[in-house]
């Protein structure tokens, strides 16, 4: 009986991460699906299994607490599990000023955006490399190009995962391990809501962006940016856009 592949995916409740367990779903893979809100998790859990015929996994875990991490892998070790595709999707932000902000939020979400990412691509990517086989992609965004007037701390986290993540793509690739960036735009999610703005009208369907994000992942392709408006966005010369994303950031923040 030949086994299902077993993919990974962080921030699964909602949006590009719901839609990524979807699709890895209708392609058979089991699903360990990693959030806060277990209740959610638990009924996405329950649709996918019974539709696609697959084992789907909840592990509920605040990504933004130190040691969280390590609390999933040891979970997953627990449950006798081998990941073979790693998705760090966990990620939010805000929109404000950054001196006038709470230093909790730079502080979660550098938890979340960057250290959560970083400790789990290790602890995972260290057994991708022992089997020599694996995928691993990693949730950034066009933010991470240009820095972001009133996103500050945003998108230096995205500039991070974007540079970390080309990174070790090199160093994985002799052990046969591939890493993906993923590089959305202003994507339909509840994003926007919990950073404290109004939806951009022209924002992706999530959908679209984890198809998108699924086709990059299995020709293990380094980076993938979603939508013809975005690819044209990150090739612009930084100077034009910093000033072009403090205005629109500016703008969808007012009520």
């Amino acid at each position: 009986m030949v086994k299902n592949k077993v993919t990974l995916i962080t921030g699964a409740s909602g949006g590009i991460g719901c839609e990524l367990a979807k699709v890895f779903a209708q392609s058979k893979h089991d699903l360990v699906l990693v959030a806060r809100r277990v209740d959610v998790l638990q009924e996405l859990a329950v649709e996918l299994g019974k539709e696609h015929n697959i084992r789907v996994y909840v592990i509920g875990m605040d990504l933004s607490e130190g040691g969280a991490a390590a609390k999933v892998y040891d979970k997953v070790k627990e449950l006798n599990l081998e990941v073979d595709i790693l998705v760090n999707n966990a990620g939010f932000g805000y929109v404000g000023l950054f001196h006038e902000e709470e230093q909790q939020k730079d502080t979660d979400m550098l938890q979340v955006n960057i250290s959560a990412l970083t400790e789990l691509t290790k602890l995972f990517g260290r057994d991708m490399a022992k089997r020599k086989e694996g995928r691993i992609l990693n949730v950034a965004s066009t933010g991470s190009y240009h820095p972001g007037p009133y996103t500050a701390v945003y998108y230096a986290t995205k500039a991070y995962v974007l540079s970390f993540s080309e990174a070790i793509a090199e160093e994985l690739r002799p052990f046969n391990v591939s890493v993906t960036a993923l590089c959305p735009g202003a994507t339909k999610t509840n994003f926007a809501k919990r950073a404290g703005r109004r939806d951009n009208s022209a924002a992706m369907e999530p959908k679209l962006v984890a198809k998108a994000a699924y086709k990059a992942l299995m020709k293990k392709k380094s980076v993938v940016v979603p939508g013809l408006a975005n690819k044209l966005l990150v090739i612009l010369p930084r100077r034009l856009v910093k000033g072009m994303v403090g205005k629109y950031q500016k703008r969808l923040s007012k009520r």
